[in-house]
């Protein structure tokens, strides 16, 4: 059925992350945070579920994990909240000198680890607790 067909690509996103986080073994993650305006409830509803289960494989593994809204993060790495793909794309190339224009997919989960290095590096420089560094 679909219900088993998604669980188990759930299921599948927790074990094959869990593998990468094995291999490389990162100190913590840095995730986007979900922001549903006019969304499908339902896709909503599996973006979450998706994200959970990501999540967990981190989780499990006794690791931080760090949430960025996608605003804070278009701001980081372009100066402009507002900033679309293509900027973002265009900006990540740019700050990590690549020789080739990333794709939309991987220029976004570039753009928040920049923003976490940045975020990460800034707040321990000023002493200063991360969530004191949000904007509310």
């Amino acid at each position: 059925t679909e219900n088993e067909s998604f669980a188990l690509r759930l299921k599948q996103i927790f074990d094959q992350l869990g593998q990468l986080l094995d291999t490389f073994n990162p100190a913590e993650v840095a995730i986007e945070r979900v922001f549903a305006a006019r969304n499908n409830a339902e896709s909503v509803l599996k973006l979450g579920q998706a994200r959970g289960a990501a999540i967990c494989a981190v989780v499990a593994r006794n690791l931080a994990v760090h949430e960025y809204a996608a605003k804070e993060v278009k701001l980081a790495v372009t100066g402009s909240g507002g900033a679309d793909k293509v900027q973002i794309q265009h900006m990540v190339g740019i700050l990590l000198k690549l020789a080739d224009k990333p794709q939309a997919d991987a220029a976004d989960a570039l753009a928040i680890a920049i923003t976490h290095a940045h975020t990460r590096a800034s707040t321990q420089r000023l002493g200063i607790a991360r969530s004191s560094w949000r904007r509310r």
